[in-house]
């Protein structure tokens, strides 16, 4: 094509004139063709702007090389080891993104080159990765089956002065896709929550990309991390003081049906949705956990057999010997629904993290939607908006 165009500026030239000037004007119009076509390649990170000269750049944003009028060729960041860094090109041959993550404080300098019908351009350009400050690692909650109520909660181990930031290196995606938002339960931990509980079956995947992120005040994640869940059968858990029993149905049927002593008047159980934690056949219940000391009155640190989280704050469904007299017909605990210990050993083998437990009708406030495990008490309008600026 660029013989062919250049064949056509030689021949309206010629019948033009036959001077020096047409010579000259010839000459210039390639010339000008050539700068046209010669193919331009750019280094950006991927979501930033074009690198300037020597730019620094955050290792956990990959390398974008992208080649104008033409296919790249070539792209290489050689590594201290010598290997170059890993990298994949797009089918057209216009775009090469790096793959592997850049390391703190390194020097590198990308070398690439593009062919087109204009020529051949050759790009080296140098830059250098940010020095972090302070390095903060993740965890994330949860196991491999969990409840159609599971929130993904990732746990921070210091708080995150750029909270957008740390949202946006978390991708959760599923099968079926589920739509969901954001939202800070504490300043060092956020949940991503379903609009919905989960369809039984739904397989979900997390990534938490956090490596080379800033994640404000020169804060950076020192790893990636990433979990994958499927949710079980669909248990849900009605606590009523009503009744003063807990009835347990698994797809839409009842299968169990146990009486229960709510928390006395001074120490009500809170209302709303809980999602159940941990299931542990052995626990210490220390008042001190909520703030009463265990040497005041009202204080005790007892050891309890068969217990099931549903808040932070230290609300347990648990084996209670002590109350049995009272289960089914009043109120006598400290807040914790007591159960029998063969009603509360069952309840342990036979829940899964995330299983939705609704309390009603007590004589409480709602538990608080930042309370651990009572993301579902925040309204989905509230929710969705999120937190993140707080």
């Amino acid at each position: 094509m660029l013989a062919a165009l250049t064949a056509v500026v030689m021949l309206l030239t010629s019948c033009s004139s036959t001077g020096g000037a047409a010579y000259s004007n010839e000459i210039q119009a390639v010339d000008s063709f050539a700068d046209i076509a010669q193919p331009s390649i750019a280094v950006a990170t991927e979501g930033g702007g074009r690198l300037a000269p020597n730019a620094v750049v955050e290792p956990g944003l990959p390398i974008v090389v992208t080649a104008s009028r033409g296919a790249l060729t070539n792209v290489r960041i050689p590594t201290a080891s010598g290997r170059p860094l890993a990298g994949s090109l797009s089918e057209d041959g216009s775009t090469w993104t790096s793959t592997q993550p850049l390391g703190y404080s390194k020097r590198y300098s990308v070398q690439a080159e593009a062919v087109g019908v204009g020529g051949r351009s050759v790009v080296s350009q140098r830059f250098t990765t940010t020095s972090p400050e302070s390095l903060t690692s993740a965890a994330i909650l949860g196991e491999k089956t969990v409840g159609i109520a599971h929130t993904v909660g990732v746990r921070f181990a210091d708080p995150i002065p750029d909270r957008k930031k740390a949202q946006a290196a978390i991708t959760v995606s599923s099968d079926p896709q589920m739509r969901g938002a954001f939202y800070w339960i504490s300043d060092s931990e956020v949940r991503w929550r379903p609009e919905r509980f989960w369809t039984p079956g739904t397989k979900v995947s997390v990534a938490v990309n956090i490596y080379g992120v800033d994640l404000g005040d020169g804060l950076y994640g020192d790893e990636n991390l990433s979990y994958d869940f499927t949710i079980g059968r669909a248990q849900e858990i009605v606590a009523d003081d009503n009744t003063k029993t807990i009835v347990v149905k698994r797809d839409g049927k009842v299968i169990r049906t146990m009486p229960t002593s709510f928390g006395k008047d001074s120490t009500p159980t809170p209302r709303g949705i809980y999602m159940i934690g941990d299931r542990v056949e052995h626990i210490i219940m220390d008042s001190s956990t909520y703030g009463v000391p265990v040497e005041s009155a009202a204080g005790y640190r007892t050891p309890v057999q068969w217990a099931v989280q549903m808040s932070y704050s230290g609300i347990y469904m648990h084996g209670a010997p002590w109350s049995m007299s009272a289960q089914g017909s009043s109120n006598v605990s400290n807040g914790c629904p007591n159960l029998s210990p063969t009603d509360a050993e069952w309840l342990v083998k036979n829940t899964l993290r995330g299983d939705p437990v609704t309390v009603k009708n007590t004589n409480a406030d709602t538990l608080p939607g930042v309370d651990g495990l009572g993301d579902w008490n925040i309204p989905w309008p509230q929710w969705k908006n999120g937190n993140a600026d707080t």
